[in-house]
């Protein structure tokens, strides 16, 4: 009987979160979704930004802040998405100092800083409103979280009660600097728990939960497609609305004796569709900014080390031409 009576609440439980979901599916036949039309849109969105390429700084740690933006400009990107964490360009604890100088840099130099990387993953931390209201005063618009994890110990449903305890207190703090919160979704497991946001479905459920203009996905494309190899086109039309930047990278599956394991590589050389994904983003008119990642062997650069074992301007001579591809990709498609 208790066995039961435990089935039965757990059966309730999920139908009381499908049936919402349901009155919200679109039967008219229209393509776009009724959720799609009425996604709350950041008020801080700039359309001056829309597919504006940014360089993730983590691959250009071996360059003093001048000189990478300098390095940036002659490569052709727009902006940099600059990172302020313990290991990157801009300390935490330094932020109130050191992000207006390398802004200020950048500007210069008519590379504009309107994205950031933290390592922001809740509203108590002792740095998140010292960074996102530095961030906020200079007219930076977009920072990416960390990542959230799967506590094995919890259920499904108690894990995603969390994630959006968590993200809310975000979004009401994005709110009040008036900064775009956005969380990337990444594939794979980090030990010993796997990321929240991987299978898109979750985290679109707790984005429409919490329903805040001031929170959204940085839909990074190569991810999705390691977890949905043929499924991706659905992730993407799921979570659309909520878009406010895009991360871009590509990648193949390789295979060491018998492990098999993902290999980033140069965009348009993986399993990456570009062109059937960027079809998508004008179909379903996501625009945003772009972030730009590289990952692929660059003599450790890729790492964000410091020191690198390759020569300098071959690095750069990749990373110029991966832009190459990635801005050909987006004007076949009529994007730029």
């Amino acid at each position: 009987m208790e066995i039961s009576r435990r089935n039965f609440i757990h059966r309730s439980s999920l139908a009381a979160a499908v049936i919402p979901l349901a009155g919200n599916l679109n039967l008219s036949g229209s393509e776009i979704s009724s959720d799609f039309e009425t996604a709350p849109v950041c008020p801080n969105i700039s359309r001056e930004d829309d597919f504006k390429f940014n360089i993730f700084s983590k691959a250009l740690q071996w360059l003093e802040v001048k000189e990478m933006v300098d390095r940036v400009a002659e490569m052709g990107f727009d902006g940099i998405d600059l990172m302020v964490r313990s290991n990157g360009q801009i300390l935490p604890e330094r932020v109130e100092d050191d992000l207006p100088k390398a802004v200020e840099i950048a500007e210069k130099a008519g590379i504009s800083v309107k994205m950031l990387v933290t390592a922001i993953n809740n509203s108590d931390d002792q740095f998140t409103a010292r960074i996102l209201k530095t961030a906020s005063d200079l007219g930076i618009r977009n920072y990416r979280t960390n990542w959230l994890f799967y506590d094995d110990a919890k259920t499904i449903d108690e894990n995603l009660a969390i994630v959006q305890n968590t993200l809310t207190g975000l979004a009401q703090l994005s709110e009040k600097y008036r900064i775009s919160c956005d969380y990337q979704n990444h594939s794979g497991k980090y030990t010993p728990n796997s990321y929240f946001g991987a299978s898109i479905w979750d985290l679109y459920a707790v984005l429409k939960n919490i329903r805040s203009p001031w929170l959204g996905s940085q839909f990074d494309i190569m991810h999705t497609v390691v977890e949905g190899a043929y499924s991706w086109e659905t992730d993407f039309k799921l979570i659309a609305p909520y878009i406010h930047s895009i991360a871009l990278k590509d990648f193949r599956w390789s295979k060491n004796q018998a492990k098999w394991f993902t290999e980033n590589v140069p965009v348009g050389e993986g399993m990456v569709d570009f062109k059937k994904f960027l079809g998508l983003v004008k179909r379903f008119n996501v625009k945003c900014p772009v972030s730009v990642h590289y990952e692929f062997p660059l003599g450790g650069a890729e790492r964000g080390s410091k020191i690198v074992s390759m020569d300098k301007t071959e690095i750069l001579s990749r990373m110029k031409q991966n832009l190459v591809t990635l801005k050909r990709y987006f004007s076949e498609e009529e994007l730029l």
